[in-house]
């Protein structure tokens, strides 16, 4: 399942673009490569974060995968209850297993996002 509403990086993380706001989180494809999720170590409120820099782990019964920021900006929010159900991640990675909101602050970043067909072929589903 690849939502075409959404942009995507090739670390398989999910942007969702509304206004100067993005919410995160990792693909379908991607908590099913991890397999059953047992930690989110999320970004602190108010950290800066680069776009290819790390801003957090996740941690599954198979392996620790960092998790990308996709764009340049701040952290508005994080997603508290991962914090005591981190298998929202793996229930529900679109909705209520999303990551952080960053308040973009490069917005021609946006154009280094992949669209969910270009994401679709990266990871072989059609």
């Amino acid at each position: 399942m690849v939502p075409s509403d959404l942009k995507y990086t090739p670390e398989h993380e999910w942007v969702k673009v509304e206004g100067e706001r993005a919410t995160v989180g990792i693909t379908e494809y991607a908590q099913k490569e991890l397999g059953d999720v047992v930690y989110v170590e999320l970004p602190a409120l108010g950290e800066k974060v680069k776009a290819k820099a790390g801003m957090g782990s996740i941690e599954s019964v198979k392996a620790v995968s960092d998790i990308y920021a996709p764009l340049t900006g701040e952290i508005l929010e994080v997603n508290d209850e991962l914090q005591f159900s981190p298998e929202l991640v793996n229930q529900d990675p679109y909705e209520k297993g999303w990551i952080a909101v960053i308040e973009v602050t490069v917005a021609n970043e946006l154009d280094n996002l992949i669209t969910a067909e270009e994401y679709q072929n990266l990871i072989g589903e059609k």
